[in-house]
């Protein structure tokens, strides 16, 4: 069964809530429209009613089926301020506190905490920051998790090759105790889509083929996985070569299990991270989805400002299946 194919699977007809807080989006609206009709979500879109209403009427989308939140006119308000309120314990003022909530991300992401939706999925018109802040300051990681990460599944030739890059949306650099953790919740993230994960640690040095602060970092993030999480195949530092190629493992590092054989890359920063995967999608001709945000108690995808309909699909999709899947 094809990745997609068993990820609908999981979630058809359980009447999962998805947030859309770009609604008035065509790219949006055309998306959760095939997702309606498939009874893969139920969309609960977000945004000023007729704007919505307008634009799905524009491109002929039928939304009849859809429930809309306009924080404009919500039967709820008062409800979703209180528990805003009680969430930021002090720091924001009623006032404060009703004029953030009119900010789209932040009201769809209240909706995901209080459970009224299953998890959110944003991004297409605005930054990742927008996305991720009230992420991290309303739904906030998982325990024992310090930050939140961004994820990428490549995958190539029908899915004969899949692979996830991390992380490549989020840490700009993150310290070694912080890339450990990465590493962990990326080979967590990778169970989900099938990948029995072997994790590399990447850097421009192979087992201390090189010497310099940023490959000892990683060596120490190295290190720091193991200890949390014994039982994953993880190894580094690895070169990219070293990671990904058997007969380069096999001359730089042959006593390592991961090298050759690495399916989870790991980068050591986000530079080094964003380049990475945009190099195998534009050069490599990998398609790249996400990315998609690791070690959140509840599921928030942020789509990259360039999307299409097909991206907004496949990463609603993703969401979903992280809202059962744990």
């Amino acid at each position: 069964m094809e990745l997609f194919d068993s990820l609908k699977f999981k979630i058809v007809r359980r009447g999962i809530k998805i947030a859309f807080p770009e609604a008035s989006d065509t790219r949006i609206l055309s998306a959760v429209a095939r997702l309606r009709g498939e009874e893969l979500i139920e969309p609960v879109l977000i945004g000023k009613r007729k704007e919505i209403e307008d634009a799905a009427s524009t491109r002929g989308i039928n939304i009849s089926n859809m429930t809309i939140y306009d924080p404009d006119d919500c039967k709820r308000w008062e409800q979703i301020v209180e528990a805003f309120l009680e969430r930021r314990k002090g720091k924001a003022t009623r006032e404060q506190a009703e004029e953030i909530l009119k900010d789209e991300n932040y009201f769809g992401t209240m909706l995901t905490y209080m459970g009224i939706t299953d998890g959110l999925v944003s991004g297409a018109i605005h930054a990742t920051s927008d996305t991720v802040r009230p992420a991290l300051q309303i739904i906030k990681t998982k325990p024992g998790v310090s930050r939140t990460s961004g994820a990428f599944l490549m995958m190539r030739g029908n899915e004969q090759e899949k692979y996830l890059f991390s992380d490549c949306a989020i840490n700009i650099a993150p310290e070694p105790k912080e890339l450990a953790e990465i590493a962990v919740e990326s080979a967590k993230t990778a169970e989900m889509f099938d990948i029995d994960p072997r994790v590399a640690m990447l850097s421009f040095s192979t087992k201390g083929s090189a010497k310099g602060p940023q490959s000892e970092a990683t060596m120490e993030a190295t290190k720091a996985a193991k200890e949390m999480a014994p039982e994953l195949p993880l190894d580094g530092e690895l070169q990219f070569d070293s990671a990904y190629i058997q007969t380069v493992a096999q001359l730089k590092a042959p006593e390592s299990e991961v090298a050759g054989k690495a399916n989870v890359f790991v980068f050591p920063d986000l530079q080094s991270g964003n380049i990475g995967y945009k190099i195998a999608q534009r050069l490599g001709n990998f398609e790249a989805i996400g990315p998609i945000l690791q070690g959140l108690n509840k599921p928030v995808s942020d789509l990259s400002r360039g999307c299409n309909e097909e991206d907004v699909y496949k990463l609603s999709i993703i969401t979903a299946a992280q809202s059962v899947m744990g």
